[in-house]
């Protein structure tokens, strides 16, 4: 089983998105550096925030594009090319509208499940989806129509503390997926509910 090398976290540039709920897979890179003593910068080439960290004696590249979510596999692409990592060593964490905020979940594979970041990574890694995810709950505004007004805004202070939570769960979590033990990873994260 390939170890994971390539952490991402999805979100939009700028300060207009900063602290919105589409950016959730971008904050917890953030947080995700400052745990294994990465620093995020520019990379032009990578077309995002990078760094190099470690995490439980795991190497790990930290990747954070800085395109707009529908242009996020152009960043991941590069990346994973310019190091040679595989699709199957890369985990992309992102906003998910059907999980509440204060739950998270891990995945591998799978459809984009309308999600623009994903949809456009996907073909950019070649039509392979065989990577893994991490789901970040930040629940569903309920008509299709809200949806994305609802990403696009801040969530509110209770839902924040939901996601606080679940991010740090999820780096708690993360060394037994890295591990190669992903029905564990799972369990723990999967029980776990800051609601």
């Amino acid at each position: 089983m390939p170890e994971i090398k390539l952490i991402v976290g999805l979100g939009n540039p700028g300060s207009d998105y900063r602290g919105t709920r589409h950016n959730a897979g971008a904050d917890f890179v953030e947080d995700l550096a400052k745990a294994c003593g990465a620093s995020l910068h520019e990379e032009s080439k990578f077309f995002g925030l990078t760094g190099r960290g470690t995490l439980s004696g795991h190497d790990l590249r930290l990747l954070i594009p800085t395109t707009f979510m529908n242009l996020s596999g152009k960043a991941v692409a590069a990346t994973a090319g310019f190091f040679k990592i595989v699709p199957q060593q890369i985990l992309i964490a992102h906003d998910e509208l059907d999980i509440p905020p204060g739950s998270a979940r891990f995945k591998k594979g799978g459809g984009h499940g309308g999600h623009n970041g994903l949809r456009d990574i996907v073909p950019a890694l070649g039509n392979n989806n065989d990577f893994y995810r991490l789901r970040i709950g930040i629940g569903h505004p309920g008509h299709a129509s809200k949806v994305t007004g609802h990403v696009l805004s801040p969530p509110s202070q209770a839902e924040q503390e939901g996601i606080t939570a679940c991010s740090a769960e999820a780096i708690a979590a993360l060394p037994l997926l890295l591990d190669g033990d992903d029905t564990k990873a799972m369990t723990r994260l999967h029980s776990f509910s800051a609601a």
